[in-house]
């Protein structure tokens, strides 16, 4: 499971690059750095608490992730989907 942490600090690093487009893309049409900077900023507030939600509702699906038989709750998987010390390779 994702960590609260974790999903805000993803959020504001793809966010950052985000104000930046966005500011340079406004600036572009209107040659007016503060409105440009303004929108920047606004726009990624709002999306930053939409990512936010969006990643928080995701965790809390099943849907494309492995599912638990009884008696598999808190074991450890490797990667093929074995348990430790079970393998396919003879």
């Amino acid at each position: 499971m994702e960590s609260h942490k974790r999903s805000i600090a993803k959020a504001l690093s793809w966010r950052f690059v985000g104000v930046c487009i966005t500011t340079v893309t406004v600036y572009f049409f209107t040659k007016e750095a503060t409105l440009s900077l303004g929108v920047g900023l606004a726009d990624s507030l709002a999306k930053l608490l939409t990512y936010y939600g969006h990643e928080r509702l995701w965790d809390r699906m099943s849907f494309g992730r492995p599912k638990e038989t009884e008696g598999d709750q808190g074991r450890i998987r490797d990667i093929d989907g074995s348990g430790p010390g079970q393998t396919d390779v003879p």
